[in-house]
């Protein structure tokens, strides 16, 4: 008898999700990256009670673009060359004071989309606060884990008081997507929820990728700033994630 899969639930139970929430967000997320899914409540029982020890790869890769972790964090056993088990039947526009970057057609022709972005890195962007008159940079450690084409970053809960999730797709050294940040319920913004796009240049390293963001502000005015990801660890295991899982700052 296998044992019950108690990481999934801590993770599900953590996000305040039931089975059923969860259920219908993989499915969300299967659409939202091309890869339709039947995700249900009974799957979702299945995985934790540990009847099923390893997710199809659809499923894996679901369940990592909502948790934002990899599967390998998520209480699954490991399955060589993913043989997986089958699971069922006016606004502001803040310029950037970075460095700059090599132009879209030079920066294309020297990073190719076959490169791993799945590390953990530091996303950085600034921001102008119409109420507070004065210019802010948010700072947040994300987990980037990547399908192909597409990448899913997600930040470490400990690293900042707001979450933040980023859905991105790469087109040789050209970074494009959409960006969402919860706000914390007890600060300034008193939990609200502000969502935009992104669009990010590669550096030929591949240790930093930066551009700017569009987005609307809290007196829904649209605004615009800049916005980097700076790589800072090749490691995802839960040992490393832990040691990022602290303030940004």
């Amino acid at each position: 008898m296998n044992a019950p899969n108690t990481a999934l639930r801590a993770v599900r139970t953590g996000m305040r999700m039931s089975q059923d929430d969860f259920a219908r967000a993989l499915q969300a997320a299967g659409h939202r990256v091309g890869e339709p899914n039947d995700a249900n409540k009974r799957l979702v029982q299945r995985w934790e009670s540990g009847t099923i020890t390893a997710p199809r790869p659809v499923y894996a890769r679901a369940l990592e673009v909502v948790t934002g972790l990899p599967i390998s964090l998520l209480g699954f056993a490991a399955v060589p060359g993913e043989q997986i088990a089958d699971d069922q039947h006016g606004g502001h526009d803040l310029t950037s004071p970075m460095s700059n970057l090599a132009t879209p057609t030079q920066a294309s022709r020297q990073s190719t989309v076959h490169r791993s972005y799945e590390d953990v890195w530091l996303s950085r962007y600034q921001y102008y606060s119409s109420g507070r008159g004065d210019s802010f940079a948010g700072q947040h450690f994300v987990v980037v884990l990547q399908h192909g084409d597409r990448l899913t970053a997600r930040s470490l809960p400990g690293s900042a008081t707001s979450s933040l999730s980023l859905d991105l797709t790469v087109d040789g050294a050209v970074v494009t997507g959409t960006w969402v940040e919860q706000t914390d319920s007890a600060g300034y913004y008193r939990g609200a929820r502000y969502h935009g796009a992104i669009q990010l240049l590669a550096e030929p390293t591949g240790r930093r990728m930066a551009g700017k963001w569009v987005g609307f502000g809290k007196d829904m005015e649209v605004n615009t700033g800049p916005w980097e990801l700076i790589f800072r660890d090749a490691s995802t295991s839960k040992a490393t994630l832990d040691r990022y899982n602290t303030s940004a700052e």
